[in-house]
C-alpha cells in the first residue's frame, strides 16, 4: 500500500493519501482546498486514479478540497449520514465497508466532536479525525458536540481496537504524526484508563478554547462539500 501523510501548516490539519499499488486507486482522507495543486500533483506523480476523498466531519477549521477534486479527478465524496452534507456522493453509517484496490475501509461511527464523526480503520491503522488526538482530543463546546458521547466513542469504539493499531490524527499542534491504541489508553491527558467519564467531561467544560478562525467559512463552505470556493 502507499501511503503519505500530508501536513497544512496553516490550519494544523494532517490529510491522508492512501493507494492500492496494484490497481493505483487512491483515497484521500480529510483534504484541504488550499492544497489542490499539491494532491494533483502528487497523484500525477505516483499515476494513481483518485477515486474516493473521505472527511472525518463538516470541518471548522478549514475547508474541504473534495468539491474540487470531484471537478477535476471524477472522484466521489463521503461524509457521514449524520454530518448535514448532503452534497456527498456518499453518506455512510457505522459498520459500512469500503473496498477500493486491495484497501479495506471500515467506517466507525465516533461522535462526539459532532454528531458525524468517523474514524475510518483501514489494516493496522485507524484515522480518527478529531475524534481522537495524540494526547488529546476534538473539542465538543459547539457543531452538536457532547462530551460524554465522546468519551464512549473512545472508550467503548477507538479503544477496543487491537493495542497496536495506529492512530493517526485529524490534527496536531505539537508535532506528532503517528501515535497507537495502547498509547492513547496510557497516557492520553484527557482519556486514558484512569480517567472517569465524569472527570473527562468537566476536563472538557473547563477548556475555554476560542472559536476556529475559519469557522464562519468552513462551515457551510463544508456543508456544500466545499463547493463554494472559487477557482483561483
Amino acid at each position: 500500500m502507499i501511503f503519505k501523510q500530508l501536513f497544512d501548516t496553516d490550519t494544523n490539519t494532517y490529510t491522508y493519501l492512501l493507494a492500492c499499488e496494484e490497481t493505483n486507486k487512491a483515497i484521500l482522507i480529510d483534504t484541504v482546498a488550499s492544497r489542490l495543486e499539491q494532491y494533483i500533483s502528487l497523484l500525477t506523480e505516483l499515476n494513481l486514479n483518485l477515486i474516493y476523498t473521505l472527511e472525518t466531519h463538516v470541518h471548522a477549521d478549514h475547508i474541504t478540497c473534495a468539491s474540487l477534486l470531484r471537478e477535476k479527478q471524477n472522484s466521489k465524496s463521503i461524509v457521514h449520514r449524520d454530518a448535514g452534507a448532503m452534497c456527498a456522493d456518499l453518506l455512510v453509517t457505522d459498520g459500512i465497508e469500503l473496498q477500493v484496490g486491495s484497501i479495506l475501509i471500515n467506517v466507525l461511527h465516533t461522535p462526539g466532536h459532532t454528531s458525524g464523526c468517523v474514524s475510518y480503520f483501514i489494516g493496522d491503522r485507524v484515522f480518527t479525525g478529531d475524534s481522537l488526538l495524540i494526547n488529546g482530543c476534538g473539542r465538543t463546546d459547539f457543531q452538536q458536540g457532547d462530551s460524554s458521547t465522546m468519551h464512549q466513542s473512545v472508550t467503548k469504539k477507538l479503544f477496543t481496537l487491537p493495542a497496536d493499531t495506529l492512530v493517526y490524527p485529524g490534527h496536531d499542534y505539537r508535532g506528532f504524526r503517528v501515535s497507537s491504541i495502547a498509547q492513547e489508553i496510557a497516557l492520553n491527558s484527557r482519556l486514558n484508563s484512569s480517567i472517569s467519564e465524569q472527570e473527562f467531561i468537566r476536563i472538557m467544560e473547563n477548556l475555554d478554547l476560542p472559536h476556529p478562525k475559519y469557522i464562519d467559512e468552513a462551515l457551510p463552505a463544508n456543508l456544500s462539500c466545499g463547493s463554494i470556493v472559487k477557482q483561483g
